[in-house]
């Protein structure tokens, strides 16, 4: 085992990345937003007091938050396509999956697609349904050559 890979699986979780925390809070204020309508810069005053905020990439999840929430109606669009359901009947952290990573893949070139999408169905695995991250995985591959056709090696 080389000296910098976790031992077990709770130091792994430890080790989380920062963007993957920010991704997790992002979620969280999304969720939110979905059911509660509460203003964004609240949503962001209250993620700050969770234990944890600190070691996400604050300014990455204030980007992806305020982003998915400013683009929601765009993003829902670029999304509906590869739907086989309405975007209203997804689940709200379904939907909050979905608007971060379309969200991601519009403004963050530099995150690879297939990083995207891993990351989506790991916030579809620890927050949603049973199958919530297969559907999640499914509808991603389906945007990509959409969102990112000069990544997707498909077109």
């Amino acid at each position: 085992m080389k000296s910098n890979e976790p031992r077990t699986k709770r130091d792994a979780g430890a080790r989380r990345s920062s963007r993957r925390r920010s991704r997790e809070f992002a979620l969280q204020g999304l969720y939110q937003w979905q059911l509660a309508h509460t203003d964004p810069a609240m949503i962001s005053t209250q993620l700050a007091e969770l234990q944890g905020y600190e070691q996400s990439d604050v300014e990455y999840l204030r980007d992806l938050l305020h982003g998915a929430i400013r683009e929601a109606q765009t993003l829902e669009q670029a999304i509906a396509p590869g739907l086989d359901r309405g975007y209203a009947e997804l689940s709200p952290v379904e939907r909050g999956v979905l608007l971060i990573a379309a969200y991601e893949m519009l403004h963050h070139p530099e995150v690879p697609y297939r990083v995207v999408i891993n990351e989506a169905v790991e916030l579809a695995k620890s927050f949603g349904g049973t199958d919530g991250h297969k559907f999640v995985n499914g509808v991603l591959d389906k945007l990509t050559p959409r969102l990112r056709p000069w990544e997707d090696k498909r077109v």
